[in-house]
């Protein structure tokens, strides 16, 4: 989706962990140093960052004639220096050593003449084999472009998917229902038009601008609500909510654009009668399922001192995915901006408690299990796994996992847990100790996981181009 799932989508800088922090700074010669030096740093054609990779760096807005180096701690990474050209550009690249920890590390790019530098956090991802494929079994099959997620109705027997692609004015959208035991599409809904947005505000002395056109009603997250035999979606650039029939994939209801800003995920509280959706915001908007009006938002504070109100300069909680423990009349969510996870009374809907996740960075993915009470969260800046006990908030296992873990599923049947390596092109299946039973191939992109119920877990995956062999499919693994 828009913030994680095209998501993260759309989230490959985000993978690399290239978020710069800049400084212009003398050199160790002490030349004059550039005070208005704005250079900067990516890293280009290098999808995935392990131990042994090849780097390949890009930089813009330098002084043409500057000599580049790029060293971490007291070693040098380029044996030579590479030269800014007369557009300010360069490129050089070196190789992490085959030595490098997993995780996130600090290169220094030095210029002179005049003298400059970047800091540039650079992420080692856990470069885990493929394992275990024997003791699964896993059949997958070819959907339309752009899938983002997948929802199982154990009424009916089917999954719906949801699929978007491109940039607004979006024309290729669809709700697929498909068979779970043949993964083949029985029937597809096209989303309505959305209405035309605000135009940007012109250059000045410009003509004004006609108003945009955002094209359909684009769908991204979903959720099924077996008790009113409905499936919900998020519109998220639309930052709303629609809700379709499950047996004709009719539309029942579109609500108003801005009902739920840039509405990610949507999971249903059939005992509570309620709707579900994370905003990527401090706030979850809630919907009543039967008379399909919407209720008041829960809003959750976050616990880190420095926040909002405190000093600091962070946006506060930020909802990513939701899990639900319905028996219990609980709503788990995580926050990618605070590393945090909330739990939420789903009778008063009130917020119970919110705590630190030790070891998360990028926190997206969540989901519960009730017996044990463990909460499981998978990040995409730490690449891990936590399994985290609930009653005290502590980390009992930190499992590497691999590249962009974005999403888990966790399946009751056989207590395993499902995570989607996005960046890494693999489904870890892990059990509650913290052991890796397996390391599954997922396809290009695998974006999210959802179960059956019955064993098994449905996953789709996202495409790297329109001739990826690897993309846009819908698997089915399950222990055999």
């Amino acid at each position: 989706m828009i913030r994680a799932n095209h998501f993260v989508l759309t989230r490959t800088a985000a993978a690399l962990a290239l978020t710069l922090t800049l400084a212009a700074c003398a050199t160790s010669a002490f030349e004059t140093p550039d005070a208005s030096f704005k250079g900067r740093v990516n890293v280009v054609e290098t999808p995935l960052i392990v131990a042994g990779t090849d780097v390949k760096l890009a930089g813009r807005d330098f002084k043409p004639g500057q000599q580049v180096t790029v060293t971490v701690g007291n070693t040098a990474l380029t044996s030579t220096p590479a030269t800014v050209g007369t557009d300010g550009t360069f490129r050089t690249q070196f190789k992490v050593p085959a030595s490098a920890e997993v995780g996130s590390h600090s290169l220094v790019v030095n210029a002179t003449k005049p003298a400059a530098a970047l800091v540039v956090p650079l992420k080692v991802s856990p470069n885990l084999p493929l394992s275990g494929q024997t003791a699964f079994d896993l059949k997958s099959a070819k959907l339309p472009s752009g899938l983002y997620q997948a929802a199982y109705s154990a009424k009916v027997d089917r999954v719906f998917v949801t699929a978007a692609s491109g940039r607004p004015p979006i024309t290729q959208t669809q709700l697929l229902k498909v068979n779970p035991q043949t993964l083949a599409v029985e029937a597809t809904a096209t989303p309505t038009a959305a209405p035309a947005q605000a135009p940007r505000a012109p250059a000045p002395g410009a003509a004004p601008a006609a108003p945009r056109d955002p094209g359909l009603f684009a769908v991204y997250g979903v959720g099924v609500d077996d008790a009113n035999g409905t499936v919900w979606v998020t519109n998220t650039r639309q930052n709303t909510v629609a809700v379709y029939n499950q047996a004709d994939l009719k539309l029942v209801k579109q609500f108003e654009p801005g009902a739920a800003p840039h509405a990610r995920d949507v999971i249903i509280d059939t005992k509570a009668g309620k709707a579900y959706v994370s905003t990527v915001s401090k706030d979850i908007a809630v919907f009543d399922t039967k008379t399909l009006t919407q209720l008041k938002s829960i809003t959750i504070a976050t616990s880190v001192v420095g926040g909002p109100g405190q000093g600091g300069e962070d946006r506060g909680f930020n909802t990513m995915s939701l899990a639900l423990d319905s028996a219990n009349s609980k709503l788990y969510t995580v926050s990618m901006a605070t590393n945090e996870a909330a739990v939420i009374d789903t009778r008063s809907d009130k917020v119970e408690k919110v705590f630190v996740l030790e070891g998360a960075k990028s926190a997206s993915g969540v989901d519960v299990d009730p017996r044990t009470q463990r909460l499981l969260v998978a990040s995409q800046g730490s690449d891990n796994l936590l399994i985290v006990d609930l009653a005290t908030g502590k980390v009992l296992h930190d499992v590497k996992v691999g590249a962009g873990a974005l999403n888990v599923a966790f399946d009751p049947v056989k207590s395993l847990v499902y995570v989607n390596n996005r960046a890494a092109d693999t489904m870890t299946v892990v059990d509650l100790n913290g052991k890796i039973v397996a390391n599954l191939p997922a396809g290009s992109f695998p974006n999210h996981a959802v179960i059956d119920g019955k064993g098994g877990v449905f996953s789709v995956n996202k495409a790297r181009g329109a001739d990826d062999a690897k993309g846009d499919h819908i698997a089915y693994i399950k222990p055999r």
